[in-house]
């Protein structure tokens, strides 16, 4: 019975979890609603909201899981990428805790924590090796076929912005506030997909390019709004809806590309966009058309958590992956 305590600081979430033998007993998150002022994330002031959150996070999720600390076996910890700042927080306390214990230290890969949220333990079904996952978030677009837990190949990924930046700068340029994603999601329920079109570009490969759309989305309204000053707050929600379609549409047909070049037939998406509600009802009616097995992860673990961060550490504890308290955190992966 191997039981873990995990710590997840690698942007503006706190969070801690435990998780014994591959099931979530506690799953804490703290999240940080004064960087919505600033239409982003502000690294210091995450770092700061860390170090105030970080001990009753870990205190909460011991509490709700029953488990005392001396029945900890290691603890696991996001080790990058991430903010620098948030890192040292949730890495110093790892050490610091694993250290006073006695107990090893997990060092895992914020990536690969999200794509292996798929294993937790909570009832439902489980993918089976090999298959592919669409890993989508505001930093990262990336298509990885999975052999194994830690073989992970990167079939193509953005050549510049990620989907989920690309989906926050329209929230921006329309001025709907931070985090957009959520707000476009709402809003394009709404709307018409099929009111306006906007250029995606040809890129070869599995790889993909979001500035394109960005700009084309940004240029259309700007000949728009010259015609009209208020044509944003008039097209509102078919603006949502169709930068919406264009982006998942683009995200999913080279998902089904790959997916048919390499003969798989389960596909998984994970990241903060797996929680956009087009993009998980596109890849649902993706896979029924084509026969395929669709994995779709719960919202709960969609967002930056520590049961994923457990989830890689319970795998990495089996192998006997442990790591040293010289190593420090990493900014990008």
């Amino acid at each position: 019975m191997v039981t873990i305590l995990a710590i997840e600081s690698s942007c503006d979430d706190t969070s801690a979890a435990v998780l014994r033998d591959g099931r979530m007993l506690s799953n804490v998150i703290a999240s940080q609603k004064i960087h919505e002022q600033y239409g982003g994330v502000v690294p210091e002031l995450a770092s700061r909201a860390h170090q105030q959150n970080i001990i009753p996070v870990v205190d909460a999720a011991l509490r709700q899981a029953g488990v005392g600390k001396e029945e900890l076996d290691a603890v696991g910890f996001t080790r990058g990428p991430g903010l620098m700042g948030s890192l040292m927080v949730g890495v110093s306390f790892a050490k610091s805790f694993a250290q006073a214990l006695g107990i090893p230290l997990v060092e895992v890969n914020h990536l690969q924590a999200h794509v292996l949220s798929h294993f937790i333990d909570n009832g439902g079904p489980m993918p089976q090796f090999p298959f592919l996952c669409l890993l989508v978030s505001g930093g990262h677009t990336q298509i990885l076929l999975l052999r194994s837990h830690f073989d992970m190949e990167v079939l193509g990924q953005t050549i510049d912005d990620a989907a989920g930046e690309a989906i926050d700068k329209a929230a921006k340029i329309m001025d709907l506030g931070y985090p957009g994603g959520p707000v476009i999601d709402r809003l394009a329920q709404e709307g018409n997909p099929d009111a306006f079109r906007f250029a995606t570009p040809q890129i070869q490969g599995y790889d993909y390019s979001f500035s394109g759309i960005k700009t084309s989305f940004l240029y259309f309204l700007r000949d728009r709004l010259k015609e009209d000053p208020d044509f944003i707050e008039n097209h509102k929600a078919d603006l949502c809806a169709s930068i919406q379609k264009t982006i998942v549409a683009f995200l999913l047909k080279k998902v089904e590309r790959a997916a048919l070049d390499h003969h798989v037939k389960q596909v998984a998406i994970a990241g903060g966009v797996s929680a956009n509600s087009l993009l998980r009802a596109e890849l649902q009616h993706l896979c029924e058309r084509r026969h395929w097995q669709a994995f779709i992860p719960p919202f709960t673990f969609c967002t930056d958590n520590a049961a994923m961060v457990g989830i890689a550490a319970h795998y990495k504890y089996l192998r006997g992956e442990f790591a040293d308290l010289s190593l420090p955190p990493y900014t990008r992966g």
